[in-house]
């Protein structure tokens, strides 16, 4: 690789971080904002609901505006753009003020997944681009990885107010970085290689092709029931281990670093799960798939039991397989996709999956802050997340009873 390209990887890994850790944020210092503001856990299912929202509408939008104006200023945009989101919670007073604020960073950090895949289509070969989307991946677990660990401390010792801040400026200094680099010689790295004319966008008729097809919504219906269990753990965990466990705010670092790293290594062993299957023993895309499919399903079952160990450690495990899972899960999910569907539609599917997915979230999410709020605690949300990855399995085998891969179209 050459040595531009190590640092515009470099800035697009740094960005993927940043983009986990402002939105991960506000889960970390709940207690405080709850202390400061008198939230309830209705208002904070509101505000996580809302940000879903956003980036579920903006993905419909996120493509197009990096397409039209370039990965050498969507990149500074988008970081841009998401940091000043971040930093204005540090300003915000009232729950209209905050719910705005989500509602900013949410759309603005839509913006990060398609720049970043842009940035490195466009900018590595065949061979390179496949290792850089696998560190752009992982980047985001590391994101989630050291959030935990740092912001409580920060927080602690600067208040909620200031973490924002701090943390969105960083982003404004990945954006004097990324104009360093490219007045530096980096447009040459992060510009396309010359090659013949892109086809023209998707027409009408291959929106009306994709909604007609059983492969689109077996996707679309597997991602709403899967990453609602995601999102549900990224904002609610750390309450859980509060309530559950008596742990301050600092007290939760540890825990969640060590479930969203099993997170990281479940990504990695549903990918060569995979590849092992079928190269090693044979298997069919059919039976390597759904059967990685089901042992993730299997694994999230014992989930509700986190309530009744009477063991942290013994929590952590069983959240931290339940995370595994779900990205094994995931991951063979977006494999589904490139076996499955047409080429001309691939993009099209995923931001239909993304959609689907974010919305479910937003569901998700305003739904606990009621349950908890009626005192209704966390076991009814742990039992559909317990079941949620066999119910996705079997919509997608109903609708898709033998996977088979299909021909360039």
């Amino acid at each position: 690789m050459l040595p531009g390209r190590r640092w515009l990887l470099a800035l697009i890994l740094g960005a993927c971080i940043l983009n986990y850790a402002d939105r991960q944020i506000i889960a970390l210092v709940k207690p405080l904002l709850s202390q400061d503001l008198g939230w309830t856990d209705a208002d904070y299912g509101r505000l996580t609901a809302v940000f879903q929202l956003a980036a579920a509408c903006a993905f419909l939008f996120a493509g197009r505006f990096v397409d039209v104006v370039g990965v050498k200023w969507s990149n500074p945009l988008a970081v841009g753009s998401w940091s000043l989101a971040a930093m204005a919670h540090a300003f915000a007073v009232t729950l209209p003020q905050f719910l705005a604020a989500r509602v900013a960073l949410g759309a603005t950090e839509a913006l990060g997944t398609p720049t970043a895949v842009k940035t490195i289509a466009a900018s590595f070969g065949p061979t390179g681009r496949t290792a850089a989307l696998g560190l752009m991946n992982a980047a985001g677990s590391v994101g989630a990885i050291l959030t935990p660990l740092a912001i409580p401390l920060v927080a602690g010792h600067i208040g909620w107010r200031a973490t924002f801040l701090v943390t969105g400026g960083l982003g404004l200094v990945w954006v004097a970085l990324w104009l360093l680099f490219m007045r530096l010689g980096g447009a040459e790295e992060a510009s396309p290689a010359p090659a013949a004319a892109a086809p023209a966008g998707p027409r009408a008729g291959l929106w009306r092709e994709a909604l007609a097809d059983r492969r689109t919504w077996a996707i679309a219906g597997g991602k709403v029931m899967s990453d609602q269990v995601w999102w549900f753990l990224l904002y609610w965990a750390p309450d859980l281990f509060t309530r559950v466990f008596h742990l301050d705010m600092a007290g939760v670092a540890v825990p969640l670093a060590a479930i969203y790293l099993a997170a990281a290594i479940g990504s990695l062993l549903g990918g060569t799960a995979y590849g092992w299957l079928v190269g090693r023993l044979g298997w069919s895309m059919n039976r390597a798939r759904k059967t990685i499919l089901l042992v993730c399903g299997l694994c999230v079952l014992p989930v509700p039991l986190v309530l009744t160990v009477g063991s942290l450690w013994a929590a952590v495990a069983l959240l931290a397989l339940t995370l595994a899972a779900h990205q094994g899960f995931s991951s063979n999910l977006f494999g589904i996709i490139t076996d499955i569907v047409p080429a001309s539609r691939i993009g099209m599917v995923t931001g239909l999956g993304a959609l689907s997915g974010n919305l479910a979230g937003m569901l998700i999410l305003q739904v606990t802050g009621w349950v908890l709020a009626a005192g209704g605690g966390y076991l009814p949300m742990l039992a559909l997340a317990s079941v949620s990855y066999l119910l996705a399995l079997g919509w997608i085998h109903l609708l898709q009873p033998a996977l088979r891969p299909v021909g360039k179209t």
